[in-house]
């Protein structure tokens, strides 16, 4: 153990990173205001390009009383659209997650960012419900880039700092979905101001989230890392990165029930801010008869509570890891994501706009907050599956989404106070499942780690690998994350000293 520890020492002070590194080269802290190669550039680029996928499938949204007139938009056509700008990405996400494992976040991610970008254009030209829709169904599947987001800064920050990172880079991305009903109108208004008709200058300002999309993977490609140590194939052909088997991979994710614990839960989460982006400016617009702008700006404010809410969520969970571990962590998303669904209920019975406007925000902190919480465990589910698990996760926030615009705000079943205080309700309930999130060398939220007599860190992840390919050395990577991932204990582990016996020999 001492021989190791003067080895990991050695390389946080490595000169190859400006960031302090773990023994898997993962910077051991985030700094903001950095764009350091690799670990900070990686995450700029991360939140960058998922905030330009925001802003591009929730662009419609805000000029939907001018398009629906334009082209005849009923409320059910509206409600199919925004239900199927969500639904696309459910599966993507999990496809997403799965290549990354496979051939790393950076490839993944600008691919899919290049795939959509054609049917963002393609909006301009939309002259039917039926094409509004599938225009809006193709861009929505750019919301997966979600998951390499996600996977990007699990494989870049160390257990000390990835709760932090994931939380700030997912939330300065969802940005996008709040920037974007200030960005649209504002556009739209700029090319109507200078003599275009506005059934014109709304298919002209689609042109500027789609020419923003399309410049974000391309930077995402030229200048990003998969890994601190380089890109995928390179460290690939070097040996220095074995190359998994999707077969392996998949069984290992979908065989982790609490990957679907938290897809469920994350579902009333981010489900419910997708939810909201969708319907909340015409809300305003109708409710209170506003003017578009005016419903735009408040309606950006939700999103826009993303600059604080979701990174605080991500700092919470480190924070509350550093005492009490990965329980912590659990607890805090459980109350927090259910005080959000108390305030989703008031929400949808007040009747004044300006306690509408202050009920709503305080709603936006919590529900985007438990985002962050969400993502403040994932790491920590698989090792070997990371990017299917994060794909599982994210995969069930846009499903939460679709069924819940099915439910409720689909056509005019329920009015949307109504609807929104029912999704209240489906919040708390459908955050209890956290309860019986448990890990065996940690614990879950009621009891403490196992009483097994190995019940240790290396024991779970490496449980992800055969015999046959620990014999080929291919657990290594688990191995060393395991180790890092011992402040999952909580306080407790800074006075804790593992017995060498408790330690695998392939650890040396």
């Amino acid at each position: 153990m001492e021989i190791k520890g003067k080895a990991t020492e050695k390389e946080s002070r490595s000169p190859k990173f400006t960031l302090p590194v773990d023994s898997e080269h993962k910077a051991t802290e985030f700094r903001l205001f950095s764009v350091a190669a690799p670990h900070m550039r990686a995450f700029h680029l991360s939140w960058v390009s998922f905030f330009a996928c925001f802003v591009s499938t929730f662009a419609a949204p805000p000029l939907l009383p001018i398009i629906r007139d334009n082209l005849n938009l009923t409320a059910t056509d509206i409600g199919n659209a925004g239900i199927a700008s969500v639904s696309g990405a459910a599966f993507a996400r999990i496809a997403l997650g799965t290549a990354c494992d496979l051939f790393g976040p950076r490839l993944a991610s600008a691919s899919l960012i290049l795939l959509t970008a054609p049917a963002v254009y393609f909006t301009s030209i939309a002259s039917s419900p039926t094409s509004f829709l599938l225009v809006r169904f193709f861009t929505g599947f750019s919301l997966a880039t979600f998951v390499s987001n996600q996977f990007w800064m699990s494989s870049m920050f160390s257990a000390r700092a990835v709760g932090t990172a994931n939380g700030v880079a997912a939330g300065w991305g969802n940005l996008g979905g709040g920037a974007t009903q200030l960005i649209m109108p504002l556009v739209f208004g700029l090319i109507r101001d200078i003599g275009v008709l506005k059934f014109t200058a709304w298919r002209i300002a689609f042109f500027i989230p789609a020419l923003f999309q399309t410049l974000s993977a391309f930077a995402v490609l030229i200048i990003g890392k998969d890994l601190p140590d380089g890109n995928f194939r390179p460290l690939q052909k070097a040996g220095a990165k074995p190359k998994d088997k999707l077969s392996k991979v998949f069984h290992n994710g979908i065989t982790n029930y609490r990957g679907w614990i938290l897809a469920l839960t994350y579902g009333y989460c981010f489900g419910v801010e997708l939810t909201v982006d969708n319907i909340i400016a015409e809300y305003f617009y109708d409710r209170f008869d506003l003017k578009l702008h005016t419903a735009g700006i408040i309606a950006a404010s939700f999103g826009l509570t993303n600059i604080v809410s979701r990174p605080a969520g991500g700092l919470i969970s480190d924070a509350v890891a550093k005492r009490f571990g990965m329980r912590g962590r659990l607890w805090a998303l459980w109350i927090v994501q259910t005080t959000g669904g108390v305030f989703c209920i008031i929400l949808g019975r007040v009747e004044s706009l300006g306690a509408s406007i202050v009920v709503m925000i305080v709603f936006s902190l919590f529900c985007q907050a438990a985002c962050g919480l969400t993502f403040g465990v994932v790491p920590f589910v698989s090792r070997r599956s990371l990017g299917l698990i994060s794909g599982m996760t994210g995969g069930g926030g846009n499903l939460g989404a679709v069924l819940t615009q099915l439910i409720f705000f689909k056509g005019s079943k329920y009015s949307k106070e109504t609807g929104i205080t029912l999704m209240g309700v489906m919040i708390i309930c459908s955050t209890f499942p956290i309860c019986f999130v448990y890990f065996p060398q940690w614990g879950g939220m009621f009891c403490g780690p196992s009483s097994k007599t190995v019940a240790t860190e290396e024991e779970y992840y490496l449980s992800e690998w055969n015999t046959e390919e620990k014999e080929k050395g291919l657990h290594q990577a688990s191995l060393k994350f395991a180790d890092n991932s011992r402040s999952e204990r909580g306080g407790r582990a800074d006075s804790e000293t593992r017995p060498t016996d408790e330690i695998p020999s392939t650890h040396v």
